[in-house]
Formats: structure tokens, sequence, C-alpha cells
């Protein structure tokens, strides 16, 4: 089978989890039997991700315009990949990339999914844009697929209000890789990053109003007197609010318990998850966090917002759900720092929870259900653009 994924970053620095996202269901595609290729824009991609799929399986478009991911294209080489692929897989919302991409779908009347990821609903920066767009482009994108992805239950809605039928919406959720997180080296990561010896609470993400750091940041400095001996760590590129918490930190003199350490990927990232005591996620909004699954098969606990879309971590006795607000992340933070023993225990319960329902090699098989299914119903003249709307 030939897959063709359409991502607009697969930068393991700045493109966040739609980027994550991309390259682990590419790969662990690949792996499976499929072949895949990827197109995607250029900005930030290094040697491992140009070349992870083997060569000439990843198209990088130049990009003219960071600020709007607006690349420099030629309709025929997009509509070489495109005819050439049995299925084409758009991910994520709002760009430009999937724009240029549906229109040569549309022409070539080839089947494709779109999955979105959480990013239907009009929210965070670039308001007028995104109803813009809807109104050009993006409503059909949604409307016209041959099959659409959730990542979780609850996104399901997000596909009504797009006037999608929930027979075409198909729930597969995000998947991680265990042997990307084995890597353990506390007292080296410690070191590399003047950390010391005193336990921490650890955030990964990008520093923008959207993952809720100041949120986290504020609840921290509620409680910092009454846990007088763990230390916060933020780990991820700036996204717009670094100086702003650094400054934070300095009016409150907090500069010794409050570590901003930027990017950090690969085994780093696997050293801190197993470093930390647990992992915050104060995220404003977030359709499936990926950072859950990597802390997760890492055996560290999570407190997160109710606005993460992973509640069941709590059902299963792996994490805490709390309010996305600063009393919700205080009182939950406090909760926990309060009885060592749940953590402990939240630890195996995450761990296994997380490899039994998340793995990749368990995930991928969903796709494959998928792709056979859309191909069969094409193959007896369903599917495809046989139901393309105005």
């Amino acid at each position: 089978m030939k897959i063709l994924n359409v991502s607009n970053t697969i930068d393991p620095v700045t493109g966040g989890g739609e980027a994550e996202r991309s390259f682990q269901m590419s790969k662990a595609l690949a792996q499976s039997g499929a072949e895949c290729r990827v197109l995607t824009i250029n900005t930030g991609l290094d040697a491992e991700r140009k070349s992870f799929l083997g060569d000439g399986r990843v198209i990088a478009l130049p990009c003219l315009i960071r600020r709007y991911y607006v690349p420099m294209f030629s309709f025929s080489q997009i509509d070489a990949l495109v005819r050439e692929a049995d299925v084409v897989h758009l991910m994520g919302h709002w760009t430009i990339l999937n724009a240029l991409v549906y229109l040569v779908i549309r022409k070539q009347n080839k089947p494709y999914v779109v999955c979105p990821a959480g990013a239907l609903p009009i929210f965070g920066r670039s308001k007028l844009f995104k109803r813009i767009y809807n109104l050009v482009v993006g409503k059909r994108i949604i409307r016209n697929a041959s099959m659409c992805i959730a990542v979780t239950p609850d996104e399901t809605s997000s596909f009504a209000a797009y006037g999608v039928k929930q027979d075409k919406v198909h729930v597969i959720p995000n998947g991680i890789s265990e042997a990307d997180f084995m890597a353990e080296d506390d007292t080296g990561f410690r070191e590399r990053f003047g950390l010391g010896v005193r336990p921490f609470i650890l955030f990964v993400g990008r520093l923008n109003l959207i993952k809720g750091p100041d949120l986290l940041l504020k609840a921290f400095s509620e409680i910092k007197d009454e846990f007088a001996g763990i230390d916060l760590v933020f780990a991820g590129p700036d996204g717009g609010m670094l100086a702003e918490l650094k400054e934070t930190v300095k009016d409150m003199d907090i500069e010794h318990r409050v570590h901003f350490l930027g990017y950090i990927g690969g085994r780093e990232k696997s050293h801190a998850y197993h470093a930390a005591q647990l992992l915050a996620i104060p995220s404003r909004h977030e359709a499936m966090s990926i950072v859950v699954l990597e802390a997760g098969v890492s055996g560290t606990p999570v407190v997160l917002t109710d606005q993460c879309g992973f509640d069941q971590i709590a059902e299963v006795g792996g994490g805490w759900v709390v309010p996305a607000t600063v009393g919700g992340l205080r009182a939950g933070l406090s909760e926990v720092l309060s009885n060592p023993g749940q953590i402990e225990a939240a630890a195996v319960n995450i761990k296994g929870f997380v490899i039994g329902g998340f793995a990749w090699p368990v995930i991928v098989q969903e796709y494959w259900k998928l792709y056979s299914t859309l191909l069969a119903d094409v193959g007896n003249g369903r599917g495809a653009a046989s139901a393309y709307q105005d």
C-alpha cells in the first residue's frame, strides 16, 4: 500500500504534537510494510527527519513565509505525488499545504483521510485567518474527506460541527514507541543542566499560552513554601512566553527553584522523564497530549488538566486530572505531593496502561484497517471523491 502523509511540519523543535505524530505514524507505517512518503515544509528539519524513511521519501518544500508556513511549490510535483499514492493522509488543519494538496486530490478523485488532531475549533491566535480559511476551503477539506480520524472520542463532536456524519469518523489515538524512552541517566542529566539533587516537577512542551506554562508557574508559586524541597523544570522551546515567565520567576525570587532547559529531544528527553518526580500538563486546550504517552511509557505519573483529552489516566490510577486553572493545578499538585505513596502506585499504573493500549504496533494496525476499508469502498464505487460537496 502506498501512502502519502501530508504534514505542515515534522520539525522536532517547534513543530509540537502534529510534527511528532506525523513522524512517528509514518515511521510505524513504514516498519509495518507500507510504502510511505511524507510531504512537508523544510523548516527546522535535521538529517534524521529528512532521511528517516529512506532517500527521497521525505519531500520537503522550501518555506517562503515562515509566519504562515507558505511553501514554494509546483502543482506538477504535488500532482505526481498524489497520483502515485493509494491513500493521501492529511494531518492538522489551517495549513496552506493541506489546501494545495486538497485541490489536487479533488482533481484526481483520490481517496483521502484527514486527522486534524484537535485543531478544528477556532482557538488561540489568528482567529480571523482561520475563519477565512474555513470559508474558502477548510470546511470542504473536512466535509469531503473519504474518512476522518479523531484522536479521542471527545473530538468527534468537532467533526459534526463541520457537517461530517459520525459514521465517517474513526477514533485512532496517538501512539508511542517504548524503545525511545528507555534511556536513564539521572545523575548525568542533573549535572548537565545544573539541577542538583532536589526532586522536581517537569513540564515538557512549547512555552506558549495554549500549553499553559503560566498557569503552572503561578500554581507552583502558591505551594512553594509548603513543599520547599521540590523544584519546577520547564523543558521546551520558547513559544512567545519565555521572557514573561522568567520575569515572573525573578519577581517572586524563586530563580534557584525554577529552571528553563530549552528544547530537549532524543535521549535527553527520556532522561528528563525518568529523573522527574511527576509531569505536569497545564494545557488550556489539547486534543490528546503526546507527552502523557511519553511520560507514561517512562513510568512517570502525570497531573494534567481536563482540557487534554485524556481523562482515562485518572480512571486507571495513572495520574490526576484537574481544572485548567491556577487553583485546579495548585490543589492537584498539593494533593499529589502530600502523598508520595500515590506517586509510586501511579507510576506502575500509567506505564502498564500506556504500553498495553498505545504502543505503535497496536495503533498502526488500526490505520491498516482504516486504509483497507477505504480502498475496498473505492473498489466498490464508494469513498474517494464521489461524495464531494461544495
